[in-house]
């Protein structure tokens, strides 16, 4: 479960509040219907549930803005349940840069390093989807745990600025991390970013020329009808899989759908049941049942009881970051 806090929490001041209460409904939901779902804490939580036939419910902060510059914070969403935080969300922080924003620390400051090492102490991943390449690169100098990018691409095929770079994708087998491979369509599909600067610039020559602003959102439909955005498949995101593999290994690889942040699939992946079709394309790759286990859990499970470990290590030898 995404705990998603808002970009424009962080000026009003309420991230933290939103934060808790998106929490509080994860929690309540997954309390609400046992019989199917149950709140996950650790790998072996996972495990057992998962040989109960039910869910395994883990829920994670999407927006490192949630804790308020607090680390207090951070450790009272550990007690009620998170075990994962992306970093940023959209918005660059006062102690990380993020990938759609402009930079302002040129990766993480003092206070962005030790939220990384106070979530390695407590037991929670650092997630590394939406931040910039800078901070990925930190957050990898800096953990002592495996770190996982919840949704994303790779660079090198879509040059998104929320895709994951060659450079840093070779760093991820020294860490033990995982690129959970996302199916948003702007982050696969082939011809995405010539499409995106021509709308934009479309939308800046309406905007210069009209004065009407119902005038100018017509003719941009118009133009979208016109000109549809380009369409992502099932192959790309095996492209995308394929070439994780060929740069990082397939013990790095996972699936991080994004179902929740986006309002249509890639064709042929239009909903949580079409996940075998993308299994389907991978072993007509080729690919292994023991590499569509790793890819379908297990190396995220790996990483979390290695994440696991180097907490309880930690705990022995460190006191938390006041």
């Amino acid at each position: 479960w995404s705990a998603y806090v808002e970009n424009d929490s962080i000026p009003t001041g309420g991230a933290l509040r939103q934060g808790i209460r998106e929490v509080d409904m994860a929690l309540r939901f997954t309390r609400r219907y046992p019989e199917v779902l149950e709140l996950a804490r650790t790998a072996a939580d996972i495990e057992r549930i998962q040989k109960q036939g039910r869910i395994a419910s883990l829920i994670g902060l999407e927006g490192g803005h949630g804790i308020d510059n607090q680390l207090s914070a951070l450790r009272a969403y550990y007690e009620l349940g998170v075990r994962y935080m992306t970093l940023t969300h959209n918005t660059t922080l006062s102690w990380a840069d993020a990938a759609l924003d402009l930079p302002r620390h040129n990766g993480l400051t003092e206070f962005g390093e030790n939220v990384v090492r106070e979530m390695n102490r407590i037991g929670m991943f650092v997630d590394l989807s939406h931040v910039a390449e800078e901070v990925m690169i930190d957050a990898l100098r800096v953990t002592e745990a495996p770190v996982i990018f919840s949704h994303s691409s790779a660079k090198q095929l879509l040059a998104h600025p929320r895709n994951v770079s060659d450079r840093v994708l070779r760093l991820l087998p020294r860490n033990g991390g995982v690129i959970m491979i996302t199916f948003v369509p702007s982050f696969l599909a082939k011809g995405t970013m010539e499409w995106t600067a021509r709308q934009q610039a479309e939308a800046e020559r309406l905007r210069n020329d009209l004065n009407d602003q119902a005038e100018i959102a017509r003719r941009m439909a118009d133009w979208l009808k016109a000109n549809p955005a380009p369409v992502a498949t099932v192959a790309d995101v095996a492209d995308h899989i394929d070439h994780v593999k060929r740069v990082a290994g397939v013990d790095n690889i996972g699936i991080g759908s994004d179902f929740d942040g986006i309002d249509f699939g890639p064709v042929g992946l239009e909903d949580v049941s079409k996940f075998p079709v993308l299994f389907a394309e991978l072993l007509r790759r080729d690919y292994t049942e023991q590499e569509l286990q790793k890819i379908a859990g297990l190396n995220v499970l790996r990483a979390m009881k290695a994440m696991e470990g180097t907490a309880a290590r930690l705990q022995n030898t460190r006191k938390p970051i006041t």
